[in-house]
Order: C-alpha cells, then sequence, then structure tokens
C-alpha cells in the first residue's frame, strides 16, 4: 500500500493557515487534524501550555509542545499515512521552532535535536507557509489575554512570523510561501495551484 501525503500548513496567528488547511483535507478527502490537543491527551497539553495565567519558562513550554507533538505522531499521524490516507495539519514541528526558538529565545540546536526524537521519520512532504503581515493579522483576530500565544507583544509575533521565514528558506523546496494578505480566494488558488505539483 502506498504511504498517504502529509501536508502541513504553518504561519501566525490569524494568517488564515487553518482555513486552508481544513478545505484542502476536505478537498483531497484527507485526514485533517492539528497541534497541540488533537487527542485526548493533548487535549490537557494544550490547556496547560495555552492558559497565559500558568507560570511557565519558555523551555517547558517548548517540551509540553514536543511531547504533544511526540504522542500525535504515533497515534494519529503515523497510522493514518501507514494505512495509505493522506493527512493535513495545521501545525507541526516548525511551530515549535518559530514560536519557542525564534520567539520565545529557545536554543534552535537543542530544539531541533528534540524535535528529531518527538518526530522520527515522519516528515512532510510539503509545508504550506501562509505568510501574514502582522498589521494584516491583527485586524483579523482579537487578542484573548488568557491565551499565552494571543496576549504576547507584537515583537514577539515579528519575531515568529521573521523565524518562519528563515526556516522555510533553509528548507526550500519542502515549503511554499503563500502572501497570507491576499484575499481568501487568492489564497485558496496559490495553495492549490502549489498543491498540484503533489501525487493525488
Amino acid at each position: 500500500m502506498r504511504r498517504g501525503l502529509f501536508v502541513v500548513f504553518e504561519g501566525i496567528d490569524a494568517s488564515g493557515k487553518s482555513t486552508q488547511a481544513r478545505r484542502v483535507a476536505e478537498l483531497r478527502d484527507a485526514h485533517f487534524t492539528f497541534e497541540p490537543g488533537d487527542t485526548p491527551l493533548g487535549v490537557d497539553l494544550r490547556r496547560w501550555v495555552l492558559d497565559a495565567a500558568t507560570p511557565m519558562t519558555p523551555i517547558t513550554e517548548a517540551l509540553l509542545m514536543l511531547a504533544d507533538r511526540s504522542h500525535h505522531v504515533r497515534t494519529v499521524i503515523e497510522p493514518a499515512l501507514s494505512r495509505g490516507r493522506s493527512v493535513v495539519s495545521d501545525r507541526y514541528f516548525a511551530s515549535t521552532l518559530a514560536y519557542q526558538g525564534y520567539g520565545r529565545g529557545v536554543d534552535l540546536a537543542r530544539l531541533e535535536a528534540a524535535t528529531e526524537l518527538a518526530i522520527g521519520d515522519c516528515r512532510p512532504d510539503l509545508t504550506v507557509l501562509i505568510d501574514t503581515p502582522l498589521d494584516v493579522a491583527n485586524v483579523r483576530r482579537t487578542p484573548d489575554v488568557r491565551d499565552r500565544f494571543e496576549s504576547a507583544d507584537l515583537d514577539f509575533h515579528q519575531r515568529v512570523r521573521d523565524g518562519y521565514l528563515a526556516i522555510a528558506a533553509k528548507w526550500g523546496d519542502l515549503w511554499c510561501v503563500i502572501d497570507g494578505s491576499r484575499s481568501e480566494s487568492e489564497v485558496a488558488d496559490l495553495v492549490d495551484e502549489r498543491l498540484a505539483s503533489l501525487p493525488c
């Protein structure tokens, strides 16, 4: 049986990545999933890591994200891919590098090593970065002071965006950068054009 395709959507909060990820999953009859929190264990991990009222160091934050990812890979993503089902994920390992690495300042080399441990050989066939300027994203969202990431300052979110662009440049053809400031339909057309080069 041929292994399924694994496509990941990344981007800052309110970039439009979730909308596109769900749309593509439905279009391709793929299994849609997301991080953090798309398993029973992940629900608790997500609650802890997003709760701004819970004091947490950047390293603790990163390790909780990696724990969720390790469990997610082994209980959701890998089983689906092994059955020949394609998977579309809203966020994956680059989120930790962008948010906890570039955003929080956790050592990138150590994060990359920990990511290797968490995901093993489970690599996306393509990662789509919906790159959205902060001023555009801020118009689209209402910051939630209870959310650890949404309540962070603009400098943090700019570091995250810059981090995503640096990661995309490093991975070359395995990443596709789409201008998230365009309309939803224009973004969809650009995403579909890139995905058309992948096997069905």
